[in-house]
């Protein structure tokens, strides 16, 4: 009886470092549009402005709309652009050189959740990675972006993203 406990310990001590990073991932909305919408008038209008801000310039690319969706005193928090609706608009431009396309019909990242509270509003992603032990094999974890909106423009943002980091959550 003490060797099968003891081999069963063993085979359990065996597999824990996998199991131990098992985990859900994450789940994409069917209809990520209507995640962008909230009865609440206000909040509606923050969703929308932040939903144009995914769709027409990080998907589409039409950083000469910008002015229209985030004011010139825009406050940066991702580490690798400066603050400014100008540096903003540069760093997708002349450092990503993100080129226009056409803009289309709905976004296509991978939205897990939309929520809006007071003047902000966060878009959860869902993100799939490389296993650094096991670069042939990724795992599911979750990106964030978050904006304040105020007067019908983003005024601040932030996101987890390290310097030089671009990922891709389409």
């Amino acid at each position: 009886m003490r060797n099968i406990i003891l081999a069963a310990a063993l085979s359990l001590a065996a597999i824990a470092p996998s199991t131990s990073r098992a985990q859900e991932a994450v789940v994409v909305s069917d209809n990520p549009d209507v995640l962008f919408t909230s009865p609440d008038p206000k909040l509606n209008a923050n969703k929308q402005v932040v939903y144009k801000i995914i769709l027409e310039l990080l998907e589409a690319g039409h950083w000469d709309k910008a002015s229209q969706y985030i004011a010139d005193d825009y406050i940066q928090h991702n580490p690798n652009a400066k603050s400014g609706l100008k540096p903003v608009v540069q760093y997708f431009t002349e450092v990503l050189k993100v080129q226009p396309k056409p803009i289309p019909g709905k976004i296509s990242m991978k939205v897990a959740d939309v929520v809006a509270e007071g003047d902000l509003v966060v878009v959860t992603y869902a993100r799939t990675a490389k296993d650094p032990k096991d670069p042939s094999k990724t795992y599911s974890t979750t990106w964030f972006d978050m904006w304040r909106i105020k007067d019908g423009k983003a005024t601040e943002h932030w996101d987890p993203a390290l310097l030089n980091e671009a990922p891709d959550l389409r």
